[in-house]
């Protein structure tokens, strides 16, 4: 069960400003299993990025990259040479007009890994498309084996048309935000709901209980 902080929060009242591990550590008093805590370690530039253009490059060690072209609005190459972002992928699972989110050089990704340009494969990677693993999503709706995440399939292709290359991907994924992951027992089914687990935590805290059902 995945709980967002913003949601806990929302629900209970009177407990004090914690952490994600803060509050996980506060379930983990109640008798439930922490799993993981996802999000709140990324920073940016984060961004939607519309795939252009890819030649599949094999290898002598027998892997294939694609050397991409990757619209990322008024970010990167585009503001600094006037061209689209060129970046190395080993991905295969995306398609050209494709919606990715691109990692630009000066972000940090999820424990701690900064990301800047560099040379590989004999290019200049400038950033890096990125899967759900590497966001710290996979779980999160998200299959971790699938590679690269494309935004149509995660969003929906309604959704994903409202997307201008350049969006802010961290706001968009909720990547800001720190969710809990509890393992719930048979015996703690009413915890597969927000209202169980807040109530939880309201316990653990001394925090007022703010029943969402009860809320116009």
């Amino acid at each position: 069960m995945l709980a967002p902080l913003s949601w806990l929060r929302e629900y209970v009242e009177g407990a004090p400003v914690a952490t994600g591990r803060e509050v996980a550590a506060a379930l983990v008093r109640v008798g439930l299993e922490e799993e993981d805590l996802h999000g709140g370690d990324i920073t940016g530039p984060v961004v939607v990025g519309r795939v252009l253009a890819f030649v599949d490059e094999p290898q002598k060690n027998g892997k294939t990259i694609r050397w991409c072209k990757v619209d990322v609005g008024r970010n990167g190459q585009r503001v600094t040479e006037g061209t689209p972002q060129g970046v190395v992928c080993g991905a295969v699972n995306f398609a050209v007009d494709d919606l990715v989110v691109v990692v630009l050089p000066g972000a940090v990704l999820p424990g701690g890994i900064p990301i800047g340009a560099r040379k590989t494969y004999g290019h200049i990677s400038n950033g890096m498309i990125c899967s759900a693993e590497e966001l710290g999503i996979a779980g999160k709706g998200t299959d971790a084996s699938d590679g690269i995440v494309v935004l149509q399939s995660l969003l929906g292709e309604a959704d994903a048309a409202k997307l201008t290359p350049g969006d802010d991907a961290i706001e968009l994924l909720g990547l800001a935000e720190e969710v809990v992951e509890v393992t719930v027992t048979a015996d703690r089914g009413y915890c597969l709901s927000m209202r169980g687990m807040a109530r939880e935590y309201a316990h653990a805290t001394g925090g007022t209980f703010r029943d969402p059902a009860a809320i116009v």
